[in-house]
């Protein structure tokens, strides 16, 4: 049996109970609207109370977030990230990798390609704690490093900006 409360035009909830006709019910589920913007300004999922915006990272990751549990419905987790709405997921430039999209320019290079960091006006500019650069290898960042690693012996930049222009 599965069953799930939807919301309804009139701020009454509903709840519909499947036995047989999951996939139907899985629909009726996803047909909620549950894009919003968290108070840190991420990509986020709307919990059943419509005032609760938690961050895609926290959909599905074994922990009720919401005061329901609907972040970690079955028909939700069952079948990463297909079974997610796709405002959760951002896909790497190697499809079968893929984030939260609250993950996406964070300033970390989360897909291993950098991916999630380069190449969307989305991403913002290095802020005043960084320096901006062509690294010499993409690990943990992608165009912009903490100004702690400059002038510390290794080159970070490709044109070993971080050793010589960058200040700390």
């Amino acid at each position: 049996l599965l069953q799930m409360m939807l919301y309804g035009f009139n701020g009454i909830y509903y709840i519909i109970e499947c036995q047989y006709l999951q996939l139907v019910c899985s629909w009726f589920y996803f047909s909620v609207n549950r894009l919003c913007v968290t108070t840190s300004k991420q990509t986020g999922f709307l919990c059943d109370n419509r005032e609760t915006c938690i961050p895609a990272s926290e959909v599905c990751d074994t922990r009720q977030n919401c005061a329901n549990g609907e972040d970690e419905q079955e028909a939700l987790c069952s079948d990463l990230p297909k079974s997610l709405p796709g405002h959760l997921i951002f896909y790497c430039k190697n499809r079968r990798l893929w984030i939260y999209a609250d993950k996406r320019c964070n300033g970390f290079n989360d897909c291993g390609d950098c991916s999630d960091e380069i190449g969307s006006p989305s991403c913002p500019p290095c802020g005043s704690q960084s320096w901006s650069c062509t690294l010499v290898v993409f690990h943990e960042y992608c165009t912009c490093i903490p100004r702690s690693f400059c002038r510390d012996g290794i080159q970070h930049c490709f044109d070993w900006s971080d050793e010589y222009l960058c200040t700390r």
